[in-house]
Parts: structure tokens; sequence; C-alpha cells
């Protein structure tokens, strides 16, 4: 099973997908992110795509990753990761269902506020790359093809993965962790995937 968790950035994707991931027996969080940022060191300048996710290299590594790892992995595979353009979802997405792998796919929305407010607590600010995407990203993902839609405004990052848990079927263990160790624990998430676009 894949869970595709999507969303603007600063929505809370990645935090979610590892609170999935603390919180199940067996899975592994993918991230898509890892082959654009080896792939963008590899290219000249004078060619390279401002977006990696423009790569057809891209988009085929990782649906060829995630159908090996579908097909020989026997726990849950958490992707988290930012999909606005419908072509490049069906691309990975959509491809991955037509070969009868069970994709569950959610899209974490969240108002252009809160987006701003998650990003600066992460130290980026309304001129960084991520804050230039939202109305992008708002714009796209409110599309019917990024269903799944779950409203975060005013969720927690247990609620999100609790609430995706149940819509999979998936039985979640209890957070049973402390406040200062759930801190601890997203702190930890936050600085291992600091992003310099």
């Amino acid at each position: 099973m894949i869970i595709w968790i999507n969303g603007a950035f600063g929505s809370g994707k990645t935090q979610t997908a590892f609170e999935l991931h603390r919180r199940l027996k067996k899975s592994y969080v993918y991230d898509p992110e890892k082959m654009g940022f080896a792939m963008r060191s590899m290219v000249p300048a004078e060619i390279a795509e401002d977006d990696f996710q423009h790569y057809a290299l891209w988009r085929e590594f990782n649906y060829s990753m995630l159908s090996c790892l579908s097909d020989t992995y026997s726990g849950i595979l958490i992707v988290p990761m930012t999909i606005v353009n419908p072509g490049y979802f069906e691309e990975m997405i959509g491809r991955l269902r037509q070969d009868d792998r069970t994709v569950y796919h959610f899209t974490l929305m969240a108002s252009k506020d809160i987006l701003h407010k998650r990003l600066r607590s992460r130290a980026e600010g309304k001129n960084s790359w991520a804050a230039k995407q939202i109305d992008r990203c708002i714009e796209g993902l409110s599309d019917k093809t990024f269903e799944e839609h779950i409203n975060t405004d005013h969720m927690s990052i247990q609620n999100v993965a609790e609430t995706i848990a149940a819509k999979a079927g998936l039985t979640i263990d209890p957070d049973t962790r402390g406040s200062i160790k759930r801190f601890t624990d997203r702190l930890l998430v936050k600085l291992n995937h600091i992003r310099l676009k």
C-alpha cells in the first residue's frame, strides 16, 4: 500500500508522514525530492529546469521506484510530495493505480494565512520559494483530481495522521509521547528537511 500525502508547501505533509511512520508497525517514508535534488546537481545550468518535477526522468524514476518497492516491501509506503500538475499526477499516481497497486492519495488543505504562518515557523518568509508557490498550490490542488481533501487549519499533526489512517483503513498505535518528546520529534523532522531551493 502507498499513502501519498499531497498539499501546498507548509501544509504539514512531512510532519504527517513521519507521525504516521512513528505510529505504524511497519512503514517507510519515501522522499521523491531526493532524486530531484540529485538530478539538479547533474544537469548543466543552461538547460536546467526551474522545477525538477518538469523532468520526465524524475517522474519515471519515482514511478519505477514506487512500483518496485510496492512489489518487494511488505510495509506501508508513505510519500509526502506536492504534485499540482494533473498530468504529472496521472503519470505517477494514476499509473500506479492502473497497475493495480493500492494508492491512497490525500491533499492537506490550509488557508493562505495558515500556510504563511507555518512557513515562517521553519524560517521561510514571504519571499521564499515555498511561499511564492502558495497561490499556485491552493488553486491547483482544489481541483477534484487531487481529492481526497483534508482541511488542516484547525487540526494537530496527530489528528491529521489519525484521519488519514482511518480513511485508509489502518490501525495506528496511540501517541503516548509527552509534549517535550513530541516537540523534539517534530523539531528533528523540521531540521532534517530544510530545503535550499
